[in-house]
């Protein structure tokens, strides 16, 4: 009979490993796709910082631009646009709203908006680079996890954008 009281005990530290095995295999999944979120979201935002789309949407992407000659950008944060709406957007420009095509496939390789591929509209704003696909979507992925659907500009959120010139970057964000 002690075998039979024995059985049941291995069983249950047998399910108790197993359980605690898949805890610490979620943790360790979690983190690395943490880390690996984070790495893009920083590409995404060397992207942002150093394609110029702060001049027109502004540093925080609040519509607030940085230089006084380039034309209006959307509030992004308040946008309601979906992950490949924004690439698309990001990729195909706005014909006559001054937001540039930055995709180098745009228009001519590949269509935009439902079109077949052909000539650029006339009424784009002339871009002064172009981004590849991974850079698109890195920036989609920044703007998703750092702005879209976010209100007023945290201290924490200004020190991530501006990482060793926050100290005097960060006083007053807006």
């Amino acid at each position: 009979m002690p075998l039979k009281t024995s059985e049941p005990r291995r069983e249950k530290r047998g399910a108790v490993f197993c359980a605690a095995l898949a805890v610490v295999a979620v943790f360790a999944w979690s983190t690395a796709s943490h880390a690996q979120d984070e790495a893009k979201q920083k590409a995404g935002l060397s992207v942002w910082r150093s394609s110029g789309c702060s001049e027109c949407h502004g540093a925080f992407a609040n519509g607030e631009k940085e230089r006084d000659e380039a034309p209006t950008g959307a509030n992004l944060r308040q946008t309601r646009l979906d992950d490949a709406t924004i690439a698309e957007t990001i990729r195909c420009g706005r014909p006559s709203a001054g937001m540039p095509s930055f995709g180098a496939d745009a228009y001519k390789e590949r269509g935009c908006y439902g079109q077949p591929p052909g000539p650029a509209p006339d009424d784009l704003y002339p871009s002064a680079l172009t981004l590849s696909a991974q850079q698109i979507s890195d920036v989609v992925t920044y703007l998703r996890a750092r702005i879209v659907g976010k209100r007023a500009v945290t201290p924490e959120e200004c020190a991530w954008y501006y990482g060793e010139q926050a100290s005097s970057s960060c006083d007053a964000p807006k």
